[in-house]
């Protein structure tokens, strides 16, 4: 399998097939000096909105690689758009739902501050905390060769959460619920589909009522108790299957 590089500045109109197109900055780089790309090879490079191109190397410098186009393509944005509301939890636990959803072909991931989230993002964490995610999510999009880089958006409250609810179809992962996802129908409209996981001592029953009074449905995914790690990636390989992505 070949490489695949991100350089969001790349734009459609500029690399059709038969053009040279560059890369510079940290992404050129990295691919020159620790991957220890060579003239002559063959990589794939996107922009992280949908365009993704084909080539072979035409030159390798530690500032810069260029790449004759050989096929370029613009992948549609996928509708809906399935996004995890992850609830920030200790250790690593948060980051490793986030990057393994994103293999999993998850369009947008928030950070949620609930209640009972042991982990806190407050002054300047919250910046660090972003930026911690964003590369998550880039580098995880590279190595599963994604065409759209998913957006992580700002840090939401329980609040903040409950407004979106109205707008979108919200998913409340929460072992006690009802309904199975799997019981889940394909939407019939292309509103968002967000996929909230709690912390590790679950979602506190006062947001889960304000996030069911807002619009949202309460699901779970079997007879067990998945972690705050495993159960949106579990989720979203079931969403899948269902609305036809697998």
């Amino acid at each position: 399998m070949a490489n695949f590089y991100l350089a969001a500045a790349l734009q459609s109109a500029d690399c059709t097939p038969g053009s040279v197109v560059s890369v510079t900055g940290a992404e050129a780089r990295h691919a020159v000096t620790v991957s220890r790309i060579r003239v002559g090879e063959h990589l794939l490079l996107g922009n992280g909105s949908g365009l993704m191109l084909s080539g072979t190397i035409v030159t390798a410098e530690p500032a810069e690689f260029t790449l004759l186009v050989e096929t370029a393509t613009q992948s549609p944005v996928p509708t809906p758009r399935i996004r995890l509301v992850q609830a920030l939890a200790k250790g690593d636990r948060d980051e490793m739902a986030v990057q393994a959803a994103t293999e999993l072909g998850i369009d947008g991931v928030i950070p949620w501050s609930a209640s009972r989230s042991i982990s806190r993002w407050e002054g300047p964490k919250v910046a660090k905390g972003h930026e911690r995610w964003s590369s998550i999510v880039r580098e995880a999009s590279k190595q599963s060769i994604r065409a759209w880089l998913p957006e992580v958006g700002g840090l939401h409250t329980t609040k903040q959460l409950a407004a979106l609810a109205g707008t979108t179809r919200m998913l409340l992962l929460e072992p006690t619920a009802m309904t199975r996802l799997t019981e889940i129908s394909a939407p019939d409209d292309d509103r968002d589909i967000l996929l909230v996981v709690g912390p590790e001592g679950g979602i506190a029953p006062g947001e889960l009522i304000l996030l069911v009074q807002a619009g949202a449905t309460l699901v779970r995914l079997g007879d067990t108790v998945l972690r705050t790690s495993t159960a949106g990636p579990a989720a979203l390989a079931i969403l899948n299957a269902t609305l036809g992505r697998w």
